[in-house]
């Protein structure tokens, strides 16, 4: 199969390609470490907000994954150079669990609103905070941690950060920066820590917007998963987005990937 020849490196989602919730999901622990083994270089590009790059390893390596945390891709890490960068001083609006990858970043009157996958936090009155600060600063900033509209947890599907997002800018008129997927330079990121070219490397996610799209867009192949959010019906038949493949899952992926390279 054409997308999966040449392949030298493999970005892969977290939430829905490797686990749902705290469970793996079926085949996943053995297709990572297959690809490994095959000398294939991986790298775990994800917008999980919720918990630090640190918390996220330690939980992936509690379920029965094998990975540092230095190959972990988030948002929050980027945010917070961002941040630095540009002297800004924002208002957090994200999961307490998040919190401290912030230490160290001026919070006091803020002139920017950062928006993550803040779950319960979403309340009323948080958001209403965050939309009086965008009117009444000027040129006040806000800046969204990915731009999911929904997630797969094994209790079901749950709403993402985008949904929150597109509220706030409809309410104040003001258009959020993405930091995370499908942004190109956030899989610009990963590709350098890889030192591949964009050719040698494919992106496995179950987002056909963030995930496969913004791959795409980015100049790399995009492959569809079944699994975690999957849902057939809008994915298989996108208006916008079309995959270089689906897989059932990342096993089958990864099966047609190491498959290749022995050819």
């Amino acid at each position: 199969m054409s997308w999966a020849k040449c392949v030298r490196g493999v970005m892969l989602d977290i939430s829905g390609v490797l686990k749902n919730g705290d469970i793996a999901i079926p085949g996943s622990i053995e297709a990572v470490k297959r690809l490994r083994d095959a000398g294939v270089v991986v790298r775990f590009v994800t917008n999980e907000t919720q918990l630090t790059c640190r918390m996220l390893c330690e939980k992936l390596i509690r379920i029965g994954f094998q990975l540092t945390e230095n190959e972990i891709f988030s948002p929050a890490p980027v945010m917070v150079k961002l941040l630095k960068e540009r002297k800004l001083r924002p208002m957090l609006l994200v999961h307490p669990r998040a919190l401290p990858q912030f230490e160290g970043i001026d919070q006091s009157n803020p002139n920017c609103v950062v928006v993550g996958d803040a779950t319960d936090v979403f309340t009323y009155e948080k958001l209403n905070d965050a939309f009086r600060l965008l009117m009444e600063q000027k040129r006040a900033s806000l800046f969204s941690l990915g731009r999911g509209r929904y997630y797969k947890e094994v209790d079901g599907l749950c709403m993402d950060v985008g949904g929150f997002t597109a509220a706030l800018e409809y309410a104040s008129g003001v258009h959020a920066e993405v930091v995370g997927k499908p942004e190109k330079t956030f899989f610009a990121t990963a590709l350098s820590d890889m030192a591949l070219s964009k050719s040698e490397v494919l992106m496995i996610g179950d987002d056909i917007v963030s995930d496969v799209g913004g791959a795409q867009e980015f100049g790399i192949r995009g492959v569809l998963v079944r699994t975690g959010k999957f849902i057939a019906e809008k994915d298989e038949n996108h208006p916008l987005v079309k995959p270089d493949a689906i897989v059932d899952d990342l096993a089958q992926g990864v099966d047609v990937i190491i498959s290749q390279r022995m050819d």
